[in-house]
């Protein structure tokens, strides 16, 4: 695996901030599938950096990641936005996938604001839910793949992380708040605000209906392809965090029936039930999460505004 040195950092944040005439973000935020047009509702001397400009950057290539940032003020407060975002499955190494949180870092961030698109594990998930992630479950990343594997860059953080409150309880509260008195996005939007557990998935396949029930079993809520390794190197660099996941589709995860069950009864003239079972698909995400654009835009909106 590539070491990238902390030198190669530093190059991407001094190009970055020279582009920024003396703007300095203070919270940053990672739009997920769908979400990106929150960026387009930053206000004041709006500046964008595409991303294949920036040293040390790779490119999005996933449908509905445009691969800019986006500077300029939500809700009074400086922000920085990531328009797309990288993955393990596009080929890139988790150095790579996570290396714009430490840019992020380096111009000022100290408040990451993680959204993505997930699959609800969770029975009483509906499309179009949102669930603040409390904690993460990261089989791939207790299987080896984890952006803090090799040399520990000191300048960033401690060699052995404490993970444990990754998710900053403060902003969570802060959440909850918002959703608990801005009574009009749950009863006129019925916008509904869960809190649970993330399970990380490499992807870019959707997750096979045993690997769903092992990770329900697991005590996952979601399931999704990013966010955990951008939250791991956002708490190494001691940033504070808070997650979101929008609900896109309701994971499948039913035991098929036996086949040889099957088809013996049907040799036998017996009547078999039919089950209609919804796959999930990358267009269905993208629907999803433009059906929820404006109330997610509101909500992230007012969270900005009181951190």
């Amino acid at each position: 695996m590539e070491h990238i040195p902390y030198e190669t950092y530093v190059q991407s944040a001094d190009y970055v901030r020279a582009q920024l005439d003396g703007f300095a973000p203070e919270i940053g935020i990672v739009c997920g599938s769908g979400l990106s047009s929150l960026a387009d509702t930053l206000e004041g001397n709006v500046i964008v950096v595409k991303y294949d400009s920036i040293p040390g950057f790779v490119r999005s290539t996933v449908e509905g990641h445009k691969g800019q940032l986006v500077f300029g003020m939500l809700a009074g407060k400086r922000v920085v936005c990531m328009q797309g975002r990288f993955h393990c499955y596009e080929g890139y190494t988790a150095q790579q996938a996570t290396f714009p949180i430490r840019v992020l870092h380096l111009i000022g961030v100290k408040v990451l604001i993680v959204t993505n698109a997930a699959g609800g594990i969770n029975s009483n998930y509906e499309v179009g839910d949102v669930t603040l992630i409390a904690d993460h479950l990261s089989l791939p990343g207790i299987a080896g793949s984890n952006a803090l594997i090799g040399p520990n860059i000191n300048e960033f953080g401690l060699r052995f992380t404490s993970i444990s409150d990754i998710y900053t309880p403060r902003l969570r509260r802060i959440a909850a708040k918002v959703y608990l008195t801005h009574t009009h996005l749950r009863e006129e939007r019925e916008f509904r605000l869960h809190e649970g557990v993330y399970g990380w998935c490499y992807g870019p396949c959707f997750e096979s209906r045993a690997e769903l029930r092992a990770l329900k079993t697991l005590g996952a809520d979601l399931a999704g392809m990013s966010t955990v390794p951008e939250t791991v190197i956002a708490k190494h660099c001691g940033m504070e965090v808070l997650a979101m996941s929008l609900v896109t589709n309701k994971c499948v995860d039913r035991r098929e029936p036996d086949t040889i069950e099957s088809v013996k009864a049907e040799m036998a003239g017996q009547v078999q039930e039919v089950v209609i079972e919804e796959f999930p698909h990358h267009e269905e995400v993208l629907a999803a999460a433009a059906a929820r654009t404006s109330d997610i835009q509101e909500f992230v909106r007012c969270i900005v505004r009181e951190i």
